[in-house]
Parts: structure tokens; C-alpha cells; sequence
């Protein structure tokens, strides 16, 4: 997608803002969201923040020899403990062992709820509640209804309406 302001080049900027009641959407390219005022949200801190991930890393577990490697990317776990980004979606793999411990200590878990963990899937089991004697009326009318018993019928919808009456 192209930057919504200069149409040049690549959108890698996405702002979001209500103002009074009005919700606007921007796709910028990194240099218009800094002329408007978008700049990095940590400013100056952004050099350090890396660092400060990277701390969480450095005591997690005992340091290992540093033959290991990512096959993707080329990183060490060292790299990963200085810098606290992560090369490339192997690393995962590849320093699970130590990465892991760390990830969950921060975050709590290890499993990717996704962005919006609302619209996650829950995994509790659904309770089958028994159905009220309303909902047993009316599915007892559908049916007489579908089987053209009118009489039956008439008589549900009666009660029917002396239940929701109660």
C-alpha cells in the first residue's frame, strides 16, 4: 500500500484516532509520519530500548557456547541477548530452550493470542443449559405448526402467552 500523503512510497506507518467522536485511518511512509508529528513513540529511549529487552535475556540461563547459530538468519544467542530483537521466526526454534523462560516471564505465556484477544477462540467447554419451559412452548408450537396441527397449535400459543404474561 503507498503512503496516503506523498503517494510515493511504501506505507509502513498506520495511525488511528478518534477526535470528537470521529475515527480516521492514515497508511504513511516513515518520513511523512515524522514530518506530521508521527514520529518514534519511544524518542530518545529508542536506542536503549533494545537494551532494555536485552537485559531481560542476558541472566535468563547460563551462557552456552556460541557454535549455535540460526541456519535462517545467522544469529546468535548472544546477538539475541544484547540487542532483545529476535533474527528471523526460526530463532524461535532454534534458542526455544533459552528464549522461552524469558518470553514467558514477561508475557505470562508462551502461546500467541493474537492482536485482539477478544476475537481469540475460547477452549472452555460450552455448558448445555436445559432449555426454559417458554423455549419448550414455542418449539412444541414450530412443530404443530410445520405439521399443519392448528388446534395444537392454538393452544400453545395460549400458553405461550400466559407464560411470558407471568
Amino acid at each position: 500500500m503507498k503512503c496516503q500523503k506523498c503517494g510515493k512510497h511504501e506505507a509502513n506507518t498506520h495511525i488511528k484516532r478518534v477526535i470528537n467522536g470521529e475515527f480516521e485511518e492514515y497508511s504513511l511512509c516513515s518520513e511523512c509520519a515524522r514530518e506530521m508529528g508521527y514520529g518514534n513513540i519511544f524518542g530518545d529511549m529508542a536506542d536503549s530500548f533494545g537494551s532494555l529487552f536485552g537485559s531481560f535475556f542476558e541472566n535468563a540461563l547460563p551462557a552456552r557456547t556460541q557454535a549455535t547459530r540460526c541456519e535462517t538468519c545467522g544469529s546468535g544467542y548472544a546477538d539475541i541477548a544484547r540487542t532483545g530483537m529476535v533474527g528471523c521466526a526460526n530463532c524461535y526454534d532454534v534458542f526455544a530452550d533459552r528464549i522461552m523462560p524469558t518470553v514467558r516471564r514477561i508475557h505470562g505465556n508462551t502461546a500467541h493470542a493474537g492482536k485482539n484477544s477478544r476475537f481469540a477462540k475460547k477452549t472452555e467447554p460450552k455448558i448445555e443449559k436445559e432449555p426454559t419451559e417458554l423455549e419448550k412452548l414455542k418449539a412444541q408450537l414450530d412443530e404443530a405448526v410445520k405439521n399443519q396441527e392448528y388446534e395444537k397449535a392454538a393452544q400453545l400459543r395460549d400458553k405461550i402467552k400466559e407464560t411470558e404474561e407471568k
